[in-house]
């Protein structure tokens, strides 16, 4: 995680832990685009900013400023797998937080490599670092694909 302004990591952890994680309205602020979810989280210098469409499938992008310049930025498409019933998003959901509250210490973007709480088995899979990456996580109930997810992004100078 070189080539990071000092505190980055660290701030990166705490936001992605404030906001969808979280999962609570303190996060929540009005949104710039039409029918999008908007959640910010500020920190000394930094100001993290992820915006995304939709629900059971959904398409967002995270941003990290440094004062009012981008730093790093990620996108992210998924949501459930198409034979699973909108229904079933509340647990699912709930398992993926749980999961993105424990980023892997590598690379702090999403979740933990792995993570099975009873029935539930969350993956990520995912190369490079910070400056450049791409990935993609998973969950598996009951051996059952119910949720699938892509990411990219990375250092944006």
């Amino acid at each position: 995680m070189t080539d990071c302004p000092p505190g980055f990591v660290e701030f990166l952890r705490a936001a992605k832990a404030a906001t969808y994680a979280a999962q609570g309205d303190d996060a929540s602020v009005a949104p710039a685009l039409p029918d999008s979810r908007q959640l910010e989280f500020r920190e000394g210098v930094f100001v993290y900013r992820d915006i995304y469409v939709g629900m059971v499938r959904f398409v967002g992008q995270e941003v990290v400023y440094l004062g009012e310049r981008a730093l790093w930025s990620m996108s992210y498409a998924g949501g459930l797998a198409p034979n699973v019933a909108a229904a079933a998003a509340r647990p699912v959901y709930a398992f993926l937080r749980r999961a993105l509250v424990a980023p892997s210490a590598e690379l702090p973007v999403r979740g933990p490599r792995e993570l099975t709480v009873e029935a539930m088995h969350y993956a990520c899979n995912w190369q490079g670092s910070l400056q450049w990456f791409e990935g993609s996580e998973s969950i598996l109930q009951e051996g059952r694909a119910v949720f699938a997810l892509r990411f990219s992004g990375g250092m944006l100078a």
